[in-house]
């Protein structure tokens, strides 16, 4: 970002804020651009969100319901940003964007370790079980305030779409993905969808929250709304617990997947996964098993959850695809892409779930 275009977006936000915005800094570069907004009186007092990839695709909802979405959480206890300004004139910053408050926390990205300071037991077991009672709080909101702004859609719905998508950028890219495909056949088969929807947010993850505190992790906020949609939460709590690595858990063979990307790079990367899984800190003493996090789920909500397996299967299916769509959008772009051993990797992963092989 320019100097020049700094200050016009500098003018702009410090009229529209009614405050005095002193610098903007870039936060990180993602599916949006965020970057953090200081004033003369507080150090990053906010955050502007301006989308990058795949607000084309039905994904993710428009910045408006995202927006909105936003509005109606501040009605509630969910810890989330609290929506400032929504500009789109897109002659102000090249495209519409959201303006929100700044939350203190570090999120914990995809195959990293947790902060230094919770690295012990104690630590991650009030995580883990910090990430499951917020969760169980947002599937325990009245969902009737979202369903204006929030598009409902079943697992057998999510699954139909994610094919859509997946047909659209293996036709781009020509790649052949026949296994990802058999397991998104299994999951519009043997889907049994719940009598009724609560709010879901779509994508949560240890790298969309903020953890805040010293020893003791505290949850700070959950960010990144654009995927929220009312559905069966059980699909989120198997994205959640996706991540998860319990003592037995079978992984793919490398050697097939080894076969299909024997360059270095991408061993290495496979090898990475493989060890230490999407989340390296769940399989670490103190982190509670998956079985103790879904008691503990089902007593916050009064959820009965079945078939855990299944809602696993859906959760990798799920992933994959965004994974091979984000390759698409990398290959389009003429940018280097390590997404197809990290697709093919959970593609087999969900094939042993849906097989019964996961475990032992």
């Amino acid at each position: 970002m320019s100097a020049l275009d700094t200050a016009a977006l500098q003018s702009y936000l410090s009229a529209e804020l009614d405050d005095d915005v002193v610098d903007i800094e870039v936060l990180h570069e993602a599916l949006n651009l965020s970057l953090a907004v200081s004033t003369a009186e507080e150090e990053r007092a906010y955050v502007l969100r301006r989308p990058r990839n795949l607000r084309e695709t039905d994904l993710v909802v428009d910045l408006d319901a995202e927006y909105r979405v936003l509005e109606r959480l501040a009605d509630t206890d969910v810890p989330a940003p609290e929506p400032v300004l929504h500009c789109e004139d897109e002659s102000v910053f090249g495209d519409e964007f959201v303006v929100t408050t700044f939350l203190d926390g570090e999120a914990v990205p995809l195959g990293s370790d947790l902060p230094e300071r919770f690295r012990t037991p104690g630590s991650r077991r009030r995580l883990a079980e910090g990430l499951i009672d917020t969760l169980a709080e947002i599937h325990s909101l009245d969902p009737g305030p979202f369903a204006d702004v929030c598009e409902r859609q079943t697992p057998t719905e999510m699954v139909d779409r994610a094919m859509a998508r997946l047909d659209a950028a293996t036709s781009a890219t020509g790649r052949e993905v026949p296994e990802l495909r058999s397991v998104g056949e299994w999951l519009r088969e043997h889907a049994s969808p719940r009598s009724g929807p609560t709010l879901v947010h779509g994508d949560y993850r240890p790298g969309n929250v903020l953890f805040a505190g010293d020893d003791d992790p505290e949850i700070a906020g959950v960010l990144d709304w654009e995927t929220a949609m009312l559905g069966d939460p059980l699909t989120e709590l198997g994205y959640l617990l996706l991540r998860w690595r319990d003592e037995g858990d079978t992984t793919p063979s490398l050697d097939e997947l080894g076969a299909r990307h024997p360059d270095e790079e991408a061993l290495e990367q496979l090898r990475d996964v493989e060890e230490n899984g999407l989340a390296p800190f769940t399989s670490d003493p103190g982190t509670p098993s998956r079985r103790e996090l879904v008691a503990r789920y089902e007593a916050a909500t009064g959820f009965d959850v079945e078939d855990v397996d299944y809602y696993l299967a859906h959760a990798a299916f799920m992933l994959a695809t965004v994974w091979e769509d984000l390759h698409r959008s990398r290959v389009e772009a003429g940018d280097d892409s390590g997404f197809p051993p990290l697709v093919d990797y959970v593609t087999k992963t969900a094939r042993n779930l849906v097989d019964g092989e996961f475990r032992p």
